[in-house]
């Protein structure tokens, strides 16, 4: 059910951050409940894609250790967990209207296209993983009616590419001969392919994000102040480059974001900074 790739869902809250209702219980409460909704349909589309994956899972030095292709849970066990796991995602999705419901659908429908084939399409595949990002981020402003910015939509959408492609940089770089094996479309890529495109989004996330920032002191409370958060957001990217290259790390975003204390470090001081810029400056 890999809970420590939960992380990936706390973009629902940014429109909860962003809209300034971080503290009003009513949205904390449907952010809350919409992000346990994700976990539960994500959650379910992992047991999908393991029962669906374990012959080429076994392939790989880390996935080979997943309790399905391990045998230590059987697919009957995978296949009503994941059954159960949606049916809760809808139920509890509920709670924060029909919209919701249907977003939540989308993302579990998208995921799902995305194991059966979708994965296996070069490109169109970790844009498909963008999309997930960007249906979550979405989620969180449709739980909370309020409207969906097109900063969010961009900025979420880059960083997203940013890690996808990282990951497959990683995933290439590390199976070497037995990369088309574990993933078939990695034949299709190529290492200074991959740079190319990672530095490309790289440099797009960080000037999306600075517009956003520049766009913010046009008018939004605390004004100017946001572009204070411009350097936790260079400094996070830089860092997960060196991670990547340097480091051959990036297979992992979740557990590497607990690991690295420099990234981890970036991120909080971005977070708490653009609290502070938001809440308190008038």
């Amino acid at each position: 059910m890999r809970p420590l790739q939960w992380t990936k869902n706390a973009v629902v809250f940014a429109a909860l951050i962003f809209d300034r209702k971080l503290f009003e219980a009513g949205p904390f409460l449907h952010s809350l409940v919409a992000a346990l909704a994700f976990c539960c349909v994500s959650s379910a589309v992992y047991l999908i894609n393991d029962l669906k994956d374990v012959d080429a899972d076994r392939l790989h030095p880390q996935k080979r250790l997943r309790p399905i292709a391990a045998g230590t849970v059987t697919p009957q066990q995978a296949a009503v967990t994941a059954a159960l796991l949606f049916a809760l995602a809808l139920l509890g999705g509920s709670l924060d209207g029909l919209q919701f419901v249907a977003m939540i659908a989308a993302y579990g429908l998208l995921m799902v296209a995305y194991t059966a084939g979708l994965k296996t399409v070069v490109i169109l595949d970790v844009f498909a993983i963008a999309a997930g990002f960007v249906l979550r981020a979405a989620g969180g402003a449709v739980a909370i009616d309020v409207p969906i910015s097109s900063w969010l939509y961009v900025c979420t959408m880059l960083l997203a590419l940013f890690i996808g492609f990282a990951k497959r940089r990683s995933e290439l770089s590390s199976l070497a001969g037995a990369a088309v094996g574990h993933r078939a479309n990695l034949e299709a890529y190529s290492l200074p392919l991959l740079d190319q495109w990672i530095g490309i989004v790289a440099a797009s996330t960080v000037m999306a994000y600075s517009l956003y920032t520049f766009d913010a002191a046009a008018g939004a409370r605390g004004g100017r102040a946001m572009m204070l958060t411009i350097p936790f957001v260079v400094y996070a990217i830089f860092r997960y480059l060196f991670l990547v290259h340097r480091r051959d790390l990036g297979g992992s975003p979740e557990a590497l974001l607990f690991a690295d204390v420099p990234l981890l470090g970036a991120i909080a001081g971005w977070g708490l900074t653009s609290i502070a810029i938001l809440y308190l400056i008038r």
